[in-house]
C-alpha cells in the first residue's frame, strides 16, 4: 500500500491566526512606532518570507535593530497561538500517515516556533518558503514538495485556509481540504471543509476513499 501525506499549512492551520502579517505583526510594529506604514511592514515581510532577507534584517529595516533578537522573540511568544487541539490530532494521524509542511513563512521564526513547540518530530518534510525563495500560491513550491516527498499527487492531502494556495495544489492533482477558521466568499470548492481539527482524521478518510 502506497504512503498516503497529510501536508498542512501552519498560519491558519496550525496555529489559530491566517492573516499573521496584518492581524498581529502589523499591529505589533505600529504599537512600537505608528509611523511605519502597513505597507512598508508588509514588503519586508514579504523579501524575508521569500529569504532574500533575513529577519535581522527585517527588524533593522524597520527601525529596530538596536532590539533584535529580543523584539523577535517578544513577538513569536506574545502574539502567536497554537491551536490547542493540534498536537494530539497530528499524533494521532502520524501513526498512519507521513505528515509535511507548507508554509510561506520566514525561516528564523518557522525554526523558532516548530522548536518552541516541539513541532519537528511530527513532520517528515517541511517546505518553508523562506528557505526555497517561492511563496504559495507559486506552482514552483508545491513541485518542490512533490520531489521530496516522492509520491504522487493522488496521495497527497493538501489543508490550508486560503483558497488561493489549495486551487494550484488541486491543479495539479493533490487532494484539498479547506481549514475554515473564517468565511470568505470565493468560487474555489475544496474536496471537503472542515472548522476544527478534531474533524481532521474523518476527514482525510473521507478524501482518500
Amino acid at each position: 500500500m502506497s504512503i498516503k501525506w497529510v501536508i498542512l499549512d501552519v498560519m491558519g492551520v496550525i496555529f489559530e491566526v491566517g492573516d499573521d502579517t496584518n492581524d498581529l505583526l502589523v499591529p505589533y510594529i505600529q504599537k512600537r512606532n505608528d509611523i511605519i506604514s502597513a505597507e512598508k511592514i508588509n514588503e519586508m515581510y514579504l523579501k524575508a518570507s521569500l529569504g532574500e532577507i533575513s529577519s535581522f534584517d527585517f527588524w533593522n529595516e524597520l527601525g529596530f535593530g538596536s532590539k533584535f533578537p529580543g523584539i523577535e522573540r517578544d513577538y513569536l511568544d506574545t502574539y502567536l497561538r497554537i491551536d490547542s487541539e493540534f498536537v494530539e490530532i497530528a499524533k494521532t494521524l502520524s501513526k498512519n500517515y507521513s505528515l509535511a509542511i507548507l508554509s510561506n513563512d520566514v525561516k528564523e521564526w518557522s525554526n523558532y516556533l516548530r522548536t518552541k513547540f516541539d513541532l519537528n518530530s511530527l513532520f517528515k518534510i517541511i517546505i518553508i518558503s523562506g528557505e526555497v525563495g517561492y511563496r504559495k500560491p507559486d506552482k514552483r513550491i508545491y513541485n518542490i514538495l512533490l520531489d521530496r516527498i516522492q509520491s504522487p499527487p493522488s496521495d497527497c492531502v493538501f489543508v490550508d485556509d486560503r483558497s488561493k494556495n489549495l486551487r494550484p495544489g488541486s491543479e495539479i492533482g493533490i487532494k484539498t481540504i479547506r481549514f475554515v477558521r473564517e468565511e470568505s466568499n470565493d468560487d474555489f470548492s475544496a474536496n471537503f471543509e472542515i472548522s476544527s481539527f478534531v474533524e481532521l482524521p474523518q476527514a482525510i478518510e473521507r478524501v482518500f476513499e
